[in-house]
């Protein structure tokens, strides 16, 4: 699995937990799920989140690599 695919599971991993934690235990955990979206908002814009880097750090490939080797 590539980096970009990582990167949407956990994004939507963390959006679904969060918000049962806020419907669940305490409302604000929604501000969790704010930050994910704001993050998500910017990373179309500037290409790069916090996740990317740590994904990077664990030798994560990235897609462009794979889909050259597709061809």
């Amino acid at each position: 699995m590539s980096i970009e695919r990582y990167l949407r599971l956990i994004a939507g991993f963390f959006v679904m937990v969060s918000v049962a934690l806020g419907y669940w235990v305490n409302p604000l955990w929604f501000l969790f799920t704010a930050f994910v979206g704001v993050n998500l908002f910017q990373s179309a814009f500037s290409d790069w989140c916090p996740m990317m880097t740590f994904l990077q750090m664990l030798h994560v490939p990235s897609g462009a690599r794979r889909a050259s080797n597709q061809t």
